[in-house]
C-alpha cells in the first residue's frame, strides 16, 4: 500500500494545476503564474509519490532480510539441538559400552579366580578311587558365572546377551538420528545334501567375519551356534553386500561350507528390536530352504 503522504502531495499538485488552467481560461492576469504554480505543485506531488514508493520498497526489502535472518537463526538453533542430541546419544552409548566392559572384566576375573582355586585343590589320598569331579565349564556365561555372558569363549565374539543389549542401543540411536541399522543372521554349515550336516569351524567363520566388518559394526555368536551381525548406518543393499563378501571369503577358505543368511533393516522392515529379530529369523528360515548359499532379505509388512 502506498504512503498516504505521497497521495496527498500528488492530489494537491493536480488541484493546483487545474486551478492554474482555470485561471488562464478566465483571462486572469495572474493565470500564467497560477499555471506555473500548478505545474510545480504537480511535480512536487509526483516526486512525493515516488519517494513514498521508494520508501515502501526499502521497507519490504528490510522485512525480507529480517525474515531470512530469522530463518537462519532457526536453522542454527535446530543444528545446535541436533548436535546436542548426537552428543547425548554418544554419551549414552559410551556409558553402555563402559558398563558392559566392566561386566566383562568382572566376569573374566571371576573365571580366573575359579580356575586358580581348582588348580590348587587336590583330592585327599582316601579319595583316589572316587570318581573325578567334573571340570569347570569354560563357557563364559555358564550357570556358575551368571555375570559373564558377554563373550563367546570359543570364538572371542560377543555373546547373544551382548547382542540383544547392543541392538537395543543401536536402534535407539538410529531412531534419534534418523539413520538405518541392519541385522544379519548367519548359519554356516558343511555337508549339505548328505546325511550328516555339521557346523563349519566357528573359529574360521569368526576370523572371516572380523576381517570383513568395519570397526563400527558388531559381530556376535548366538547360543545356538549361529552368528549375528549389527551393521551400523547400513541400509538393505549395504547389508547384503557385506554378507556377500563374507560368503566369498568363506568359499575361498572353506569351500565345502554353505552359508545361509537372513537380513533385516531398521526402519525398512521393523521399528523395534523384537520385530527386527523376528524379520531376520524369518528371512534366515527362508534361506535355509535352499541347498546352496543363499541370502534372503526380509519384506516389509
Amino acid at each position: 500500500m502506498l504512503d498516504h503522504r505521497g497521495l496527498i502531495a500528488a492530489a494537491s499538485g493536480v488541484i493546483a494545476l487545474v486551478c492554474g488552467v482555470l485561471a488562464v481560461s478566465a483571462g486572469s492576469s495572474q493565470g500564467e503564474l497560477g499555471l506555473a504554480a500548478g505545474v510545480a505543485g504537480m511535480m512536487a506531488g509526483v516526486f512525493g509519490m515516488w519517494s513514498a514508493m521508494a520508501s515502501q520498497e526499502h521497507s519490504l526489502r528490510d522485512a525480507q532480510a529480517e525474515a531470512e535472518i530469522a530463518k537462519a537463526r532457526d536453522a542454527v538453533s535446530q543444528a545446535e539441538a541436533n548436535l546436542a542430541d548426537e552428543r547425548r546419544g554418544r554419551a549414552e552409548a559410551e556409558a553402555s559400552v563402559a558398563t558392559l566392559t566392566s561386566q566383562l572384566a568382572d566376569a573374566g576375573s571371576g573365571a580366573d579366580r575359579h580356575d586358580a582355586t581348582v588348580s590348587i585343590v587336590e583330592p585327599p589320598p582316601s579319595a583316589t578311587n572316587a570318581e573325578p569331579a567334573p571340570a569347570p565349564s569354560s563357557h563364559v556365561g555358564s550357570a556358575d558365572h551368571p555375570g559373564g555372558t558377554l563373550t563367546d569363549v570359543e570364538t572371542g565374539l560377543f555373546s547373544e546377551a551382548y547382542f540383544r543389549v547392543a541392538l537395543d542401543a543401536r536402534i535407539a540411536s538410529a531412531r534419534r538420528h534418523l539413520r538405518p541399522v541392519a541385522v544379519a543372521l548367519l548359519h554356516v554349515v558343511e555337508g549339505v545334501g548328505s546325511s550328516s550336516v555339521t557346523a563349519t569351524d566357528p573359529e574360521g567363520v569368526s576370523s572371516v567375519v572380523r576381517e570383513t566388518l568395519r570397526d563400527a559394526d558388531t559381530a556376535c555368536r548366538l547360543d545356538d551356534g549361529s552368528f549375528a551381525l549389527i551393521l551400523e548406518d547400513t541400509p538393505e543393499n549395504g547389508a547384503v553386500w557385506t554378507v556377500e563378501r563374507i560368503r566369498r571369503a568363506l568359499a575361498t577358505r572353506h569351500p565345502q561350507s554353505t552359508l545361509w543368511a537372513g537380513v533385516a533393516c531398521y526402519p525398512a522392515h521393523a521399528f523395534s528390536t523384537e520385530e527386527l529379530l523376528e524379520q531376520g529369523q524369518v528371512a534366515l528360515v527362508a534361506a535355509r530352504e535352499w541347498s546352496q548359499d543363499r541370502i534372503e532379505v526380509a519384506t516389509a509388512e
